[in-house]
């Protein structure tokens, strides 16, 4: 048999005890009250004063216990209010040194099929919840939010640590639920919203995206600058292969899918906020990417113990409910008048 270890074992707030005098303090201290004329009648008090006459001997002598039950109930009652509680054993408690957005283009672009999942062409919407989801997983200490954003960007998670939920919101997500078109510097300017008030150093946004700025009404550099004043760093992704095969009635035509996106503007914003700028021409190199983030933000090792507490408050308190009810069935008749 397991041996409870009392040593766990402690007062949430220790100074109710200092009420365990209060009734002897009472006593000293007030008057004697005086005797009052009833005010209530009973008739039937002769039967009930002869039925306790013929209560067993037994029953009537545990009423000297009364005073005792009376104590008893009063520290059972104090020690409850004093809030005892059992620690349990010490967990890791999950921390994060870094508050990671990541904002996701869903632009009509992002229908592409220029990179290729596993042997086959894939959009690059799936590749990127392929390869962003692998990255969530590896963040384990970490808060992670998700943006998505095409006419405009909107929260579609907030900064969490339910990594498994997050990546169902990413795998959810559809071209064409914000639109069309491209809001980069509102992406920026919802993650600035989102991490500004959060701890300085561990505020940052990754930004990916396949094309230029072609909605809302913030332009990338502008919404840099106010990351910047944030204390915000940004990490800019651009995607998109630059060469495609395109098979026509005229023979085999080479196309670059990526020729609309803006590289100087990502460049700039990654610079201005003191992250960086890559470029992912693959799937190769989108996952490459992502694990050197996973190098220039590491994950904390180190996490915070804590140890789980268990109220007992309500041992002693139902303990007193309980011997309550016994002095309650105890109590004999004193008086045929109840004042």
């Amino acid at each position: 048999m397991n041996i409870p270890d009392f040593s766990a074992m402690t007062l949430e707030w220790p100074w109710a005890l200092l009420c365990l005098p209060l009734p002897l303090i009472a006593r000293w201290l007030l008057p004697k009250a005086e005797q009052q004329q009833a005010l209530l009648y009973v008739p039937f008090f002769d039967q009930a004063k002869k039925a306790s006459e013929a209560a067993p001997q037994g029953w009537q002598g545990s009423q000297r216990f009364s005073p005792l039950l009376l104590w008893i109930i009063w520290i059972l009652l104090v020690i409850a209010a004093s809030r005892p509680i059992w620690l349990g054993d010490p967990i890791k408690n999950p921390h994060s040194g870094r508050d990671l957005m990541l904002a996701v283009d869903i632009s009509r672009s992002m229908e592409t099929m220029d990179l290729t999942w596993g042997q086959t062409y894939a959009t690059r919407l799936q590749v990127v919840k392929g390869v962003v989801s692998d990255f969530v997983s590896r963040r384990r200490s970490d808060r992670l939010g998700l943006i998505l954003f095409a006419d405009h960007a909107y929260v579609q998670s907030p900064l969490t640590f339910d990594r498994e939920t997050l990546k169902q919101l990413l795998l959810e997500a559809q071209i064409g639920f914000a639109g069309r078109n491209t809001a980069i510097g509102e992406a920026i300017g919802v993650g600035i919203k989102r991490l500004k008030n959060r701890p300085e150093h561990n505020r940052v946004l990754i930004l990916l995206t396949d094309g230029a700025n072609t909605a809302g009404e913030v332009s990338p550099r502008k919404a840099a600058d106010l990351a910047k004043t944030a204390g915000i760093k940004v990490y800019a992704i651009g995607m998109g292969a630059e060469r495609i095969e395109r098979q026509t009635l005229f023979g085999t035509r080479y196309d670059n899918p990526s020729k609309d996106l803006d590289e100087d503007t990502l460049k700039y914003i990654a610079e201005t906020t003191g992250g960086r700028y890559f470029r992912a021409k693959s799937t190769a190199d989108l996952d490459a990417i992502y694990r050197e983030l996973d190098t220039l933000e590491p994950v904390d090792v180190e996490a915070p113990m804590y140890r789980p507490k268990h109220q007992w408050f309500f041992w002693p308190l139902g303990i007193a409910w309980g011997l309550s009810l016994l002095l309650a069935f105890m109590a004999p008749v004193r008086s045929g008048r109840f004042a």
